[in-house]
């Protein structure tokens, strides 16, 4: 059963779980928010490595409070005893939470529907599937390794008016304008591999630093994918499948170029989709080819998200329906 401030108060444990995006791994970024008497006694979320877990955080920080108090938490509380760190459901018990708020269901089999069973069984009251679509995609690298074996891959693009991604001598710098490029060092900041193609790391040299003030030390690994090793500091990935392979990161950026782009979505390995959509027609250089046999093929693969207005430029998002 849900109350009618459920959603607002998961909201806060939702801005929690953002900032540990990109820090947490191996485990998931999670918020989790302690509530009494209408007033909110304890703050959390998964810190940088993985521990504490957020519900950890949040039950130290609200002390002998948190007895009889409403837990709000982003992923169903771990089931799971491990050498980091005891199990949160165990640690909601022994705290006296009365009630719990899930937005998440947790499909790691140590946990998947064990953590909110131990807490029934506890007598704490359970309500599941608060803002759960919000919560998942703040989830998606730690989801998309447990579902489907792999990173979690955003596709980064500027593009004009007409769909082109560079003019047709090759020049890309900058179809966008600087709030869209601030945004997408914001992007940088949360991944934990940025990707760029052979021919993209050959002509332009690229940093694929985060040139954003207080965050320039989030700058992910660097990779390349191309046939041949790279030259330089740089992760080398030969296709799809070795990215596909790649054990350990969770979020990967895909940057550019057209090549890069194009090898990836024909992989079907492409997740979420950042389109930076500037003003200006140049006629120049599209995707290419991307393995599609019929135009039918193309239909009900993307969902749309509300598009953002980054200065004179728009912010298309678009996630792969699986």
């Amino acid at each position: 059963m849900t109350d009618p401030d459920d959603a607002r108060l998961m909201g806060a444990a939702l801005a929690l779980a953002q900032r540990g995006v990109g820090l947490t791994r191996p485990n998931p970024p999670v918020g989790c928010v302690l509530v009494s008497d209408s007033r909110t006694i304890g703050r959390g979320w998964t810190r940088p490595g993985g521990r504490p877990h957020a519900e950890a955080v949040a039950l130290a920080q609200a002390g002998a409070a948190a007895r009889g108090a409403t837990a709000y938490v982003t992923l169903e509380p771990c089931a799971h005893i491990s050498a980091r760190g005891p199990a949160c459901a165990d640690g909601l018990v022994a705290a006296g939470i009365a009630r719990v708020v899930i937005a998440a269901g947790d499909p790691d089999p140590r946990t998947n529907g064990q953590g909110v069973a131990r807490l029934r069984a506890a007598g704490i009251a359970v309500a599941e599937g608060v803002r759960a679509a919000e919560a998942e995609a703040i989830l998606a690298g730690f989801l998309t390794r447990l579902r489907y074996g792999r990173p979690h891959v955003t596709l980064k693009l500027a593009v004009s008016l007409d769909g082109a991604v560079a003019m047709a001598s090759g020049q890309s710098q900058w179809i966008t304008g600087a709030r869209a490029r601030a945004h997408g060092h914001l992007e940088r900041a949360r991944a934990d591999i940025i990707l760029v193609g052979g021919g993209t790391w050959r002509a332009d040299a690229p940093r694929l630093d985060v040139r954003l003030a207080g965050l320039e030390t989030r700058a992910p690994e660097r990779a390349v994918m191309s046939r041949a090793p790279p030259t330089g500091a740089c992760r080398h990935f030969g296709g799809p499948a070795a990215l596909a392979a790649c054990t350990d990161a969770d979020l990967i950026l895909a940057e550019g170029g057209a090549g890069l782009a194009a090898s990836l979505l024909a992989a079907d390995m492409v997740d979420r989709l950042l389109l930076y959509r500037a003003p200006i027609i140049i006629g120049g250089r599209g995707l290419g080819d991307i393995g599609l046999a019929d135009l039918a093929e193309a239909h009900s693969r993307w969902a749309a998200l509300p598009i953002v207005a980054l200065g004179v430029d728009r912010l298309e998002t678009y996630t792969r329906i699986r």
